[in-house]
């Protein structure tokens, strides 16, 4: 499995986990991973996985973040 996969799939865990949309200090708080170390990291994968329709980012201030179903 690639590094970008792996990574959303350690991310996506932590939201499907989430009763609501979480920000990426929540997410990187919640992530037991030593190779996703910064919340810019966080959001840099969810933007992308949201290009693709999996993620749903909440142009809040901070963004939030959460999985479409």
């Amino acid at each position: 499995m690639h590094t970008r996969q792996r990574e959303f799939e350690r991310i996506r865990g932590v939201l499907a986990d989430a009763e609501e949309p979480l920000t990426a200090r929540e997410i990187l708080a919640l992530l037991d991973d030593e190779e996703i170390d910064s919340t810019h990291r966080v959001a840099t994968v969810l933007g992308r996985w949201a290009r693709r329709g999996e993620v749903e980012v909440i142009t809040d201030n901070p963004y939030r973040y959460r999985l479409n179903t």
